[in-house]
């Protein structure tokens, strides 16, 4: 079970965080190597990633912050707890022989609140741009067929769709606001794991939103997200384009950009995580999307369970073979009763043979999910 003692009294408050409406401290997890900002009071000090060890204190001044400003936007934790059961019901329901301490009840005691960040830019644009643009438009046409019922050949009117492409270039002067883009390294694999998350409904950031929750900090600066917004602000281009064009269509765009006046913000997004317990009574972290529920953990069966099946089945089979040397004694003065006892000790040798079974089951999820474990979970 994870420790929670740590050095939390000596952690130190980060005056640069003053604007996010509370003070904050700044924490690491020395065995996943995740910083967060917590507040000082926050009773869960066990870190909320790997749940491997406790957060330590990053005095102000030996590491500077990725981002110290409050956050522009949050994205609200929308999942209701009889949804939570559920998700957490049929995530274990996959797990042959799941081990004891996984049940909601427990998994749901041990949750904690906690925002992953994505980067905000804003830009000013300056562009030559050219592309070809379509407009809808429609031919009329006839076509003949042949009708026996009705005589012969005859025609018939056809309308069909086109699209009219005509090349265009202009100069393009606008402002981009709130252009998303990975704040961690860890994203694609959050999102192939657990789906994206519904941006469009986060609201203004106020320091409610985020109250007892850790913050997880970015570990990709500003010059590495940089590189996967530009294709977002093209898009967003080509589509102003599109319009100022009066066209139904674009393709082939391209452009010669000047940016300027970048400002990035943050965006918190919900998420929470969770443990269970295996059969060695290691903490295996489960995360919960904060909106729509979907679970990303690492299942773990557990070997002390499987083997207690197996002794079980192993238990019932010697009985079985006790029973069936009874019957074959007893046929002395039953002879139908050694009919019985043979059969007896064909159940009881392939019920023995099956006691390995569970065993096996446990040993082959384990393996295949040792073999599978996403990198988010190092």
């Amino acid at each position: 079970m994870p420790d929670r003692e740590s050095d939390l009294d000596n952690f130190k408050i980060y005056s640069n965080t003053s604007s996010w409406g509370r003070d904050y401290v700044a924490a690491v997890c020395e065995d996943c190597d995740w910083n967060f900002l917590i507040l000082p009071d926050l009773q869960t000090v066990h870190c909320p990633h790997c749940y491997k060890s406790t957060l330590k204190s990053i005095p102000e001044g030996e590491m500077e912050l990725p981002y110290s400003r409050a956050p522009e936007l949050v994205v609200p934790f929308q999942i209701t707890l009889e949804s939570m059961d559920d998700g957490i019901e049929k995530f274990s329901s996959k797990i042959p022989f799941a081990p004891k301490d996984m049940t909601s009840q427990n998994m749901r005691s041990r949750l904690c609140r906690l925002f992953l960040p994505m980067w905000l830019v804003d830009t000013e644009v300056q562009a030559q741009w050219w592309a070809e643009v379509g407009s809808n438009y429609k031919v009329v046409s006839h076509q003949a067929h042949y009708d026996d019922h009705r005589g012969g050949w005859s025609s018939r009117e056809v309308e069909e769709g086109r699209i009219r492409w005509e090349p265009r270039l202009g100069r393009l002067g606008r402002n981009y606001h709130n252009i998303s883009t990975p704040a961690l390294e860890e994203d694609m694999i959050i999102k192939q794991e657990m789906g994206a998350f519904k941006l469009g409904e986060a609201v203004e950031y106020q320091v409610k939103e985020i109250e007892n929750s850790f913050v997880r900090l970015p570990n990709r600066d500003t010059k590495d997200a940089w590189v996967e917004a530009t294709p977002a602000i093209q898009t967003a281009a080509a589509e102003e384009c599109r319009q100022a064009a009066g066209a139904d269509h674009i393709r082939q765009f391209s452009w010669k950009p000047q940016y300027s006046n970048n400002n990035w913000t943050l965006m918190l997004l919900p998420l929470y995580t969770t443990y269970y317990l295996d059969a060695e009574k290691v903490a295996q972290p489960v995360f919960i999307h904060g909106q729509t529920g979907q679970i990303m953990g690492v299942r773990r069966a557990s070997m002390k369970r499987g083997q207690r099946m197996s002794l079980i089945i192993l238990v019932i089979a010697v009985l079985i073979f006790l029973l069936s040397i009874i019957l074959a004694v007893a046929s002395v003065a039953l002879p139908i009763l050694l009919v019985i006892g043979v059969l007896g000790f064909a159940i009881a040798l392939l019920t023995a043979a099956g006691a390995v079974v569970p065993i096996a089951m446990v040993w082959q999820f384990n393996r295949r999910q040792k073999a599978g474990r996403s990198p988010y979970f190092t």
